[in-house]
């Protein structure tokens, strides 16, 4: 257990070292023009315990955006705005065996709706569940939410990042005008893509994704504060996500050889929780072929292998 972690200052270091070098296997993410010039080589991270410690390793104060992280929080503030019924009235429970931008089941399996909120479909639709009278209001609840949980009112938007996002977002583009067709959105389409890549643009590092991720652990109480700052439900209902759908394609792989709720994003970020212990933050740039950071989980492997983080 991390609790029991003596030799963790003495090696962490030696361990990110150990891991970068699985990047050489990798790339960083090209389909969003400006996800290009993230360094490849890059492996930061963070580790924050819920007694207080906090323990660090290379580049862990990049600046990043949170991408395919931000929907466990948007998940989270959809559930608190509209509850439960709500939210799975529009999306679903299960993880897809598809791509994470595919629109193959919103096509052959009735009723067309998203399997879950994770996937780009199921996230376009949560983004539509935000209360607000505008994409603006919206996007500004999700940023204010993720400001109070990671503890820092500085962490804005990469404006450059959400623009290329928007210009070349054709499939997330024609999954929403599917999704509007199914009558599943019930918003106009590209306000609420306003509003999902704005949440995806949040700019962030290890420190501020380890700080969101001690929540969760904690049960959606500031291990900090003491503040409960989410309903230890939603909290059980988003890690149980990230368990099946977190890691994309390879959700189910992750969970048998590192065996922790987590979510990652195509910029190379990874939000791992470890249940009742620690919140832990990672970047790593270089994907394999499932949109995961190579070097991120190959070091929550080592982790979970030396401390035996598994929940299973």
């Amino acid at each position: 257990m991390l609790t029991d972690f003596p030799d963790l200052t003495e090696h962490l270091a030696e361990w990110v070292e150990q891991s970068r070098s699985m990047s050489n296997l990798g790339a960083v993410a090209s389909y969003i023009p400006e996800l290009r010039n993230i360094p490849a080589h890059a492996l930061g991270i963070t580790i924050q315990t819920l007694d207080g410690r906090t323990f660090e390793a290379g580049e862990a104060a990049m600046p990043y955006t949170m991408q395919s992280i931000s929907k466990v929080f948007t998940l989270l503030l959809a559930l608190m705005d509209r509850g439960e019924s709500a939210v799975f009235e529009k999306v679903g429970m299960e993880p897809t065996g598809d791509d994470f931008n595919s629109m193959l089941k919103l096509e052959l399996v009735e009723p067309g709706k998203p399997f879950n909120p994770l996937i780009n479909a199921g996230a376009i639709v949560i983004s539509s569940l935000i209360r607000g009278s505008s994409p603006t209001e919206k996007a500004d609840r999700i940023l204010s939410f993720i400001r109070e949980l990671a503890g820092d009112a500085s962490i804005g938007v990469n404006e450059e990042v959400c623009r290329s996002e928007s210009l070349t977002a054709n499939r997330n583009r024609s999954l929403a005008y599917f999704l509007k067709d199914n009558e599943v959105l019930d918003d106009d389409v590209e306000p609420t893509l306003e509003v999902y890549f704005r949440h995806c643009s949040i700019e962030v590092n290890c420190r501020h994704i380890a700080r969101m991720a001690s929540v969760l652990a904690n049960n959606g109480r500031d291990p900090v504060s003491g503040l409960e700052l989410m309903p230890r439900r939603y909290v059980q209902i988003a890690k149980s996500f990230m368990i099946t759908c977190g890691m994309y394609n390879e959700s189910g792989e992750f969970s048998i050889r590192v065996g922790v709720p987590a979510k990652s994003g195509v910029s190379g970020g990874i939000l791992a929780v470890v249940p009742g212990q620690a919140g832990i933050g990672i970047v790593g740039p270089a994907l394999n072929t499932k949109g995961n950071s190579l070097a991120g989980v190959h070091l929550l492997k080592l982790l979970s292998d030396r401390y035996d983080l598994s929940i299973f």
